[in-house]
């Protein structure tokens, strides 16, 4: 608990400033509210008993004068304590966000969404709560305890053991609603990690509850995370519940006690009325962080819980990063081998083995195979999202483990099997992987991609928006923008994903055309289930079971009997006829 309590704390080494003013504050406060009592006592001995009106009146000046720096002290600390938690907050999310994106996609893969963006929220925020309105009232309230215990001392020891004896109690009480309450506060940030994975799913797929009707199942599920999360919250603070009446019995037998043994003394002369009025005061600044003791050990709680999820990703060790003293990839030529390759997801059963590959500078290599053959697991491994589990990837020569990931895939672009638009314009869209691209620029690659016929025709043109996740686009254009977004970036290596799967045979042929003008004298490796691609590449790879089993250009392959062939007949045959009014069309 301490080590996560210490670790946030940390955090504020960056804001030495704004931590020394709200301390400052946080002193004065205790300050001036140490010494109203005396002020009180000064009221009472010195002006009301002796009937004197100038220490009466002085007295109330000073009193008045210390609830006025005692309020200005209290801005100060409440202030400056949420200024810093706003911070410590800030730099949070920052690493969180920063380490989240430099996580492989081994990470992403296991990892719920919903658990992440709870993370990045909910955790944050009780971190930051602890250290608004927790950090700063735990320093209050033990500084103010020995203030004033201090002061009881000089007062009257007698009356200030009274104080002491209860403090034990106290600090078991605390104790022991922590030890009870840290596990049921883990509970309930994972369950509100639940609950916003199960929230955040059924909104992604809206579309797929409405259209098969699972409305009522989907509220089920959510309504059960949700219930989760109200049970395991009520539990929690139904012991933080008890332990406040539990201190507040306390203190006031502490506060009987006071007054019926100093009565006995201010009586019989052995104490004064004011010493007796001010000896209660300090009593109350007592049970004043005793009573708090309860809620900020909740808090502190609650932030450890949190804290805890925080560093488990921050604290994450990705399993692809720069080795150390990687060196920036220059300029390439393109020549990529896969050296007896293999990778798994498991480090047990391999997806793909066995897998070697010599691609010279600028030519097409097609790969071909069922689904679950390792066609998209093995692109993957040329930009590094994952990392080969033996063997290795060459490019012109030098192992891409031993270059940085960002010059890596500066020279990699990538499109992906399922297109990812963000909620921008069209524009943006398309310059996401060079920003400063010109309109010039942009409008060059779309017409490429052969889209910018299509977003000229909008009444925004390049300036339209598009929705969450490009919704309000088929998946033909949307295809068709993220294969601009690509080229925009100039790559030397070229991966497509399937990356003509979502359009009609005539856009695809179009983009293909287009296409072979941008791959002279780059190095492209194709996964695509249409003809055109396959009789044009230099080399076709057919996969099957994670191994390549057959390689050669379309005429050798389509000649001999195999797995190509049947793919072919099965699958190609009948686009060769399609093709032929295309290709006379675009001639």
């Amino acid at each position: 608990m301490l080590k996560i309590l210490f670790r946030l704390v940390a955090y504020l080494k960056g804001h030495r400033r704004v931590v020394v003013l709200g301390y400052i504050g946080m002193f004065a406060s205790i300050g001036f509210g140490a010494l109203t009592p005396l002020m009180l006592e000064w009221a009472i001995d010195s002006g009301i008993t002796a009937h004197n009106n100038a220490a009466l009146l002085g007295s109330a000046i000073a009193i008045v004068a210390f609830s006025v720096g005692l309020g200005v002290a209290r801005y100060m600390q409440t202030y400056y304590g949420e200024f810093i938690a706003q911070n410590v907050a800030f730099d949070l999310r920052r690493d969180f966000y920063e380490r989240v994106q430099g996580l492989s996609f081994a990470f992403h893969d296991k990892t719920e969404t919903g658990q992440l963006m709870s993370r990045a929220t909910v955790d944050v925020d009780n971190c930051r709560q602890f250290l608004s309105n927790g950090l700063l009232r735990i320093a209050y309230a033990f500084g103010l305890l020995v203030v004033v215990v201090v002061i009881m001392l000089l007062k009257n020891w007698e009356l200030a053991l009274v104080v002491l004896a209860s403090l034990p109690f106290v600090s078991a009480a605390a104790i022991y609603m922590s030890m009870k309450t840290r596990p049921l506060w883990n509970e309930v940030q994972q369950q509100v990690g639940v609950e916003t994975s199960v929230l955040q799913e059924s909104i992604t797929g809206m579309r797929v509850v409405k259209a098969l009707n699972q409305e009522a199942r989907q509220f089920k599920l959510f309504q059960d995370a949700n219930w989760s999360v109200r049970e395991r919250s009520i539990a929690a603070n139904r012991i933080a519940a008890f332990n406040q009446p539990f201190l507040v019995y306390i203190l006031n037998a502490v506060s009987l006690i006071i007054l019926a043994y100093g009565g006995y003394l201010a009586i019989h002369g052995h104490m004064s009325v004011g010493t007796l009025v001010a000896f209660s005061s300090y009593a109350t600044l007592v049970a004043t962080p005793v009573r708090t003791l309860g809620p900020l050990v909740t808090l502190a709680t609650r932030a450890v819980s949190s804290g805890t999820r925080i560093f488990d990703i921050i604290d994450t060790v990705s399993e692809v990063a720069d080795a150390p003293g990687a060196l920036p990839l220059g300029p390439v030529e393109g020549h990529i081998r896969f050296e007896d390759v293999a990778f798994s997801y498991s480090r047990t059963a391999p997806v793909v083995r066995g897998i070697n590959i010599d691609a010279k500078p600028g030519q097409v290599v097609a790969l071909l195979g069922a689904t679950g053959s390792g066609k998209t697991t093995l692109l993957n491994l040329l930009p590094r999202f994952y990392d080969v589990t033996s063997g290795r990837i060459t490019i012109d020569g030098t192992d891409i483990r031993d270059v940085t990931i960002e010059s890596l895939r500066t020279n990699v672009a990538v499109v992906l099997q399922e297109p990812f638009l963000f909620t921008a314009t069209i524009r943006a869209n398309i310059a996401y992987g060079k920003p400063g691209a010109t309109d010039e620029e942009v409008e060059a690659a779309a017409r490429i991609a052969q889209v910018h016929t299509f977003i000229d025709s909008l009444p925004d043109g390049y300036d339209t928006w598009v929705g969450e996740r490009g919704m309000t686009l088929s998946g033909g254009q949307k295809q068709r923008i993220a294969i601009a977004r690509t080229l925009l970036t100039d790559p030397r290596i070229l991966v497509l994903d399937d990356s003509t799967s979502s359009v009609d045979m005539e856009t695809e042929y179009l983009i293909q055309q287009a296409l072979a003008t941008l791959m002279k004298g780059r190095t492209s490796f194709v996964i695509a289930h249409r003809l055109r691609t396959v009789i044009e590449a230099d080399q076709i790879l057919v996969l099957e079971h994670g191994e390549i089993v057959q390689r050669g250009t379309h005429s050798e392959l389509v000649a001999v009997p195999g797995p190509y062939r049947e793919i072919y007949d099965l699958q190609l045959k009948g686009q060769d006829a399609a093709m032929e009014p295309l290709a006379e069309v675009a001639g």
